[in-house]
């Protein structure tokens, strides 16, 4: 049965299509839980107990409260990544071939294009405008309705297309947006959303854009039993609804910090990224000297929270024998000891401990050897801040397709362990791991 833990998450995801709409509805939830938001170029007056969120970039958000203000008083931080793989549109967006107007796009990220072909696709993203009195403004659009496809080559035209069918990406990702003479009315599409939403005159010009293509079929509850949820950019949008509504919902007398990056998913390398020092500007200007700011991270903890790979009952060989996560079993630990996950013995055990205490399901997930793992934020935010770190996620199907698969039980103990975390004395946690 949906219940409310669910059905929101399926709006939010909905509400989407991209990282910058992502963090502004994470910027909503924040700011109706009573969170201030602060502003890097301006002065902070940090209060005990305040509730405040910066925004980097218009996609990497970092959320915290200050319940304990003594000089070595840890956080426990989770941390996700707000981007998904998919296609995005070059800067000259449209082409002309044979009488039908079509996209220019580019693949972002581990993109699994197989099921990109024959859905239908929208565009939202983030455009930067300059009206005619030379004022500059920046807004998010979301087309909503179906506007472009991909379609396949009829199998009478490519005979070999179930047994060996590979994608040219330069070749074979240009939606079909229109027949001919529509490029006027692609850019006077773009126009209209920004003078709609932003309540201007269509008399200003578009200086640069950053725009997403996505499926417009709708977030699902599915299976027979109402067991498992179907969207896309599940990957990671479930870490970063729930740490946000643990964050807001946990009732702590110890600090909590919630950080989504962007470009997680093309390596982290960016100013908003993981690699970037957004995380650590913070950190210093909240721990003001190198002496508190050592004393609090080496008595906190971070949960790097994304998805992990559920045994396909098609593909089992695919995972090690002993290391087989089913969905709606229970959190899974991901391990590798060649550190592509940071999870190590010190924070499994505290994760361990953690969910017996509360009956919470826990699985572990490390890779065949034959198989090596993805990453994720937590090896690069343990090396760049020093953090004690563990990795963990729900278990699903798809991952870093248009539609991906996870499961509705799994979502209830994932948020439980994220609350039940945010509320314990992290240092108390492994004060006896030296």
């Amino acid at each position: 049965m949906k219940t409310k833990l669910v059905s929101d998450f399926l709006v939010f995801l909905r509400n989407s299509p991209t990282p910058y709409h992502v963090a502004q509805n994470l910027r909503t939830m924040l700011k109706k839980a009573g969170y201030e938001e602060l502003f890097e170029r301006e002065k902070w007056s940090l209060k005990k107990n305040g509730k405040y969120f910066i925004i980097r970039g218009g996609s990497s958000l970092l959320a915290f409260e200050l319940n304990n203000i003594k000089e070595n008083a840890g956080f426990l931080a989770i941390g996700a990544h707000t981007d998904s793989p998919c296609l995005k549109l070059k800067p000259n967006p449209t082409k002309e071939k044979f009488g039908y107007l079509q996209l220019n796009t580019e693949v972002y990220g581990g993109v699994l294009l197989n099921p990109w072909f024959d859905r239908d696709l929208s565009i939202a993203g983030k455009v930067i405008y300059k009206t005619k009195s030379n004022q500059i403004g920046t807004t998010l659009i979301d087309c909503k309705k179906p506007l472009a496809i991909l379609s396949s080559l009829a199998i009478h035209l490519d005979r070999e297309a179930n047994k060996k069918r590979s994608i040219d990406k330069q070749k074979m990702l240009s939606p079909i947006l229109s027949l001919p003479c529509g490029e006027k009315d692609f850019k006077d599409l773009i126009v209209s959303k920004i003078a709609n939403k932003e309540k201007i005159e269509k008399n200003f010009s578009v200086l640069s854009s950053d725009l997403f293509l996505y499926d417009t079929q709708p977030p699902a509850v599915t299976g027979l039993n109402d067991d498992f949820i179907s969207s896309a950019r599940l990957d990671n949008l479930v870490s970063c609804y729930y740490a946000c509504r643990a964050l807001i919902d946990s009732k702590s007398e110890y600090n909590k910090l919630l950080i989504c990056n962007d470009h997680e998913e093309v390596g982290n390398q960016s100013y908003i990224g993981a690699k970037g020092n957004f995380f650590k500007d913070v950190l210093g200007r909240v721990y003001k000297t190198p002496e508190i700011y050592s004393r609090v991270v080496a008595s906190s903890l971070l949960v790097s929270a994304d998805n992990a790979h559920g045994l396909h009952p098609n593909f089992p060989e695919r995972h090690d024998e002993n290391h087989r996560p089913i969905i709606n079993s229970g959190v899974v630990v991901k391990i590798n000891n060649n550190q592509a996950y940071a999870s190590n013995a010190d924070t499994c055990s505290i994760i361990e401990n953690l969910a017996e205490k509360h009956k919470i399901p826990v699985q572990y997930f490390i890779s065949n050897n034959e198989m090596p793992c993805g990453s994720t934020i937590g090896p690069i935010t343990a090396t760049q801040i020093g953090l004690r770190t563990i990795d963990l996620g729900v278990p699903s199907f798809a991952m870093h397709s248009i539609r991906e698969l996870c499961g509705v039980k799994d979502i209830s103990s994932f948020y439980k362990l994220l609350v039940k975390a945010y509320q314990e004395d992290v240092k108390g946690l492994y004060s006896s791991l030296g």
